[in-house]
């Protein structure tokens, strides 16, 4: 049996109309809400020039493993918190800028984030602490669909020359 808990993601960046239906896809395959107990998201809940927020419970082993890997691979930002599972695993806030790894930083089950003793002996400045602590509030853009008013042409019109 899989152990399950609640979760929740908060996805942006610049995304085509082809990969955001994929995405649609992805997110309706795992259930997720516009808030807690809320109605499932539908694609008329995005709002242009904010982040994608989604809310799901009993999600086996608090990832969204499909989701997050779409993610990654189109260069959108994300963060993903999960309650823990007793006995199992603590509760966890997961960042991805947009590029390079996934960061993992403990947090408590309201999401707010915590250090350990050896953490704070391993950065060993309070330069270094608050430097992490910096990364692990890292901002989410607004989820921009290419085309939306306010998307960058620019990076459009490259895209294109690219292809």
């Amino acid at each position: 049996m899989v152990d399950r808990v609640s979760a929740s993601i908060e996805v942006g960046g610049m995304i085509g109309v082809a990969d955001y239906s994929q995405l649609l896809a992805l997110i309706a395959a795992e259930d997720l809400s516009v808030e807690w107990d809320g109605e499932a998201f539908a694609p008329e809940h995005r709002q242009e020039g904010q982040s994608l927020r989604l809310y799901a419970h009993e999600v086996a082993w608090g990832r969204f493993d499909a989701l997050e890997a779409k993610c990654i691979e189109l260069g959108l930002a994300f963060v993903r918190w999960s309650g823990g599972c007793s006995g199992q695993w603590g509760s966890e806030r997961v960042i991805f800028t947009g590029k390079g790894e996934t960061a993992c930083y403990p947090v408590d089950e309201s999401d707010t984030v915590m250090i350990s003793r050896p953490a704070l002996k391993q950065l060993g400045s309070i330069e270094a602490i608050l430097a992490w602590f910096d990364a692990a509030d890292f901002d989410i853009p607004p989820l921009v669909l290419a085309g939306d008013d306010g998307a960058d042409d620019d990076t459009a019109a490259d895209d294109d020359k690219a292809a």
